[in-house]
């Protein structure tokens, strides 16, 4: 079986684009900070097998995204940068959850870490460009049955 990692992305940015709480939908890390509202970024973060997961002749892998949502904090009120980040992280953690299997694409989404990191969301800042934002970070991590066989 074959990581079909273009459709897997594209499931996660379908989430963030029927929220309705985003500028911009990015596929990738961006190189530049967001000039009003909040961009959205989904990217591979790292890539291994499901420890305890495998089967006997090939290997379940955990798939960790980073979705970052992005915002400056050149904007007003300075007061809703933190609030409006976390309603849409909110509504999108609320989506992973809802949409376990990603429509069928992954075994599931690891909400509670059985393999490894949990379904979570770190803040934080970031310099790009010359310019601050303010971001918060979700680490999705996906369980995919059987990608690699294992031969003898």
């Amino acid at each position: 079986m074959a990581l079909d990692i273009r459709t897997v992305l594209g499931a996660v940015e379908d989430h963030a684009s029927r929220s309705g709480y985003f500028a911009e939908i990015n596929g990738h890390e961006p190189k530049s900070p967001p000039i009003s509202g909040i961009t959205c970024a989904v990217w591979v973060e790292q890539i291994g097998p499901a420890r305890g997961s495998s089967g006997l002749d090939s290997t379940s892998s955990r798939l960790a995204l980073f979705v970052r949502l992005y915002s400056s904090l050149v904007q007003q009120p300075v007061d809703a940068i933190d609030p409006d980040l976390m309603t849409a992280l909110d509504w999108l953690m609320a989506a992973y959850s809802g949409d376990f299997e990603l429509g069928g694409l992954v075994r599931q989404v690891d909400l509670l870490g059985t393999y490894g990191d949990p379904l979570s969301a770190r803040a934080g800042y970031l310099a790009e460009g010359g310019a601050e934002y303010r971001v918060m970070t979700i680490t999705l991590p996906l369980i995919v049955n059987d990608l690699w066989d294992q031969e003898a």
